[in-house]
């Protein structure tokens, strides 16, 4: 068994990435996401790999296009605003089949916001990372460890599917430090690239990664394939945690930092008899439909708890068919919703 070690998220996002193959990553500082850019640039020359740091969010995804093509390992890491920039590469990166992994610590927003945690990037990371008519996997762990395992899966899952993934991580997830144990490198070969542009020797075509098809039905060809890969994932890739739901007349639903608050309420209660439960997303793109299925057959009620004013509360009520009730808690502009706050909503529900 591996021996545990004391990091912060930001950097054991980093050196999972590392332990995972990646030894190509291209980024731009911004709060509260720098740790992890800080170290891949003492880390990557030690290893033989590439750091640079880009003159800009957009020349950075752009970066990682050109390394995902040639079929190796990358990776970039940003904060909201940030990531807003990246949109049109990673749009390029799903339309040229590519797999990548991105990291959003999110900041609270709109516009600069402020740099304290927040959940408001759920629309952005599950609807519209960027134009067109695409998905990205996007994973969202609780703990550090969590993230550090999750960070293996997203460049596993990418390269699977050929697609990018996105792990949507946040300011509390990204500063904290807990103990991990880091994987070791697992010394399996990587996945065969057969479409990759990474030369050829004379002894196959040329490949070509291109994103641009200017006859409509060779467009509308490859996006209808997209989409039933899109299929596949749905019903084969969701994630989720369900906690003390068995019994429960409340389930809350809430994913990342939040889901943290939202167990210490639910311990709390079942302290003073109360039946409630949580349904943890650990995949938020595919959304996990089946687990928030089965708390809406047997619950009473179910309360979304979010860092945002409820930008997951229409993925439950469709996931839920709108069987029960669905009600919403949550803080904004960089405010970390409290246990008791959290209690107080599920009393008024029971």
């Amino acid at each position: 068994m591996a021996e545990k070690v004391l990091m912060k998220g930001n950097e054991a996002l980093a050196e999972a990435a590392i332990q995972a193959g990646c030894h190509h990553f291209f980024g731009y500082p911004i709060t509260p996401q720098t740790e992890l850019a800080a170290y891949m640039a003492k880390r990557m020359p030690k290893i033989g790999g590439t750091y640079l740091q880009a003159e800009s969010e957009i020349a950075a995804v752009n970066m990682v296009l050109g390394a995902a093509a040639a079929g190796v390992r990358a990776m970039t890491s940003s904060s909201s605003p940030g990531i807003s920039l990246k949109g049109e590469g990673i749009s390029y990166m799903a339309g040229s089949d590519l797999p990548a992994v991105i990291i959003n610590v999110q900041r609270g927003g709109p516009g600069l916001g402020g740099i304290q945690p927040s959940q408001a990037d759920y629309w952005q990371a599950t609807k519209a990372l960027g134009h067109g008519d695409f998905q990205v996997l996007v994973y969202a762990p609780s703990t550090v460890q969590e993230m550090v395992d999750l960070v293996a899966t997203a460049f596993d899952k990418a390269d699977e599917y050929r697609m990018p993934a996105m792990i949507l991580a946040d300011g509390m997830l990204g500063q904290m430090m807990e103990p991990v144990e880091l994987p070791e490198q697992s010394g399996k070969k990587p996945i065969e690239k057969p479409w990759a542009a990474c030369g050829h020797n004379g002894e196959r075509k040329h490949n070509i990664v291109n994103s641009l098809y200017l006859t409509p039905n060779a467009l509308e060809n490859l996006v209808r394939e997209r989409y039933a890969r899109y299929e596949t994932i749905k019903a084969n890739e969701q994630l989720a945690e369900e906690y003390r739901c068995e019994d429960a007349d409340v389930i809350v639903v809430a994913y990342g930092a939040s889901s943290r608050v939202v167990r210490s309420a639910v311990n709390k209660a079942r302290e003073e008899g109360l039946k409630v439960g949580l349904v943890r997303p650990i995949t938020l793109w595919p959304f996990p439909t089946d687990a928030v299925k089965r708390a809406a057959a047997q619950a009473k009620n179910l309360l979304v708890v979010e860092m945002s004013m409820g930008q997951m509360v229409d993925d439950v009520r469709l996931a839920s068919e709108c069987k029960v009730p669905v009600h919403f808690y949550g803080r904004t502009g960089g405010i970390i919703p409290t246990p008791k706050e959290v209690l107080d909503e599920i009393k008024k529900l029971l």
